[in-house]
């Protein structure tokens, strides 16, 4: 599987879905069991080396802003979720997190922002083809900390200056 296939299974669940992630999961689960077990393994392989790659700082203030808060599991959920949301917001979320501003029509705290079915779903996908685990996808680990320079999340006005355009649209108040 290359990535443009990758893509291609992202976009076409996540539209089926209509916006709703725990749909979007289902729908991701059903498309997997159509292929055959290497290629679930190969599509875990692309899943989870851009859920490494989101592993930032960066995106970690954007989601906070999203999300009001996100604590480390909050933070794993919502990389998912912008994966879930296909190339081009993942892409531009990657290399400009404030860019989420003018990359998301609309976010709902209460719906958005948390992907944590589409993280499994590869590997629910592959035990129902062959009733066996996902192997081991031989990619690096994410880094024990998220790349770039950290700062402190909890602090809105660093959020504020960081992110002007995500907390002008998305921020509290």
């Amino acid at each position: 599987m290359d990535e443009t296939e990758f893509w291609e299974i992202i976009d076409s669940t996540r539209e089926g879905a209509e916006g709703d992630p725990e749909e979007h999961a289902d729908l991701l689960v059903e498309r997997l069991t159509r292929l055959d077990p290497d290629s679930v393994v190969d599509f875990a392989r692309h899943f989870e080396a851009r859920y490494n790659r989101a592993f930032s700082w960066e995106l970690w203030g954007a989601a906070t802003v999203l999300l009001d808060g996100a604590a480390d599991d909050t933070f794993d959920w919502f990389r998912c979720w912008l994966i879930g949301q296909g190339r081009e917001v993942f892409e531009g979320a990657v290399h400009d997190p404030d860019a989420l501003a003018e990359l998301l029509d609309d976010f709902d705290p209460e719906i958005d922002g948390d992907g944590e079915e589409l993280g499994f779903a590869a590997d629910e996908a592959y035990e129902q083809l062959t009733g066996a685990e996902t192997p081991e996808l031989g990619i690096p680990p994410q880094g024990a900390e998220p790349q770039g320079t950290p700062f402190d999340l909890d602090d809105d006005g660093v959020l504020a200056a960081r992110f002007p355009r995500l907390w002008a649209r998305f921020g509290p108040g």
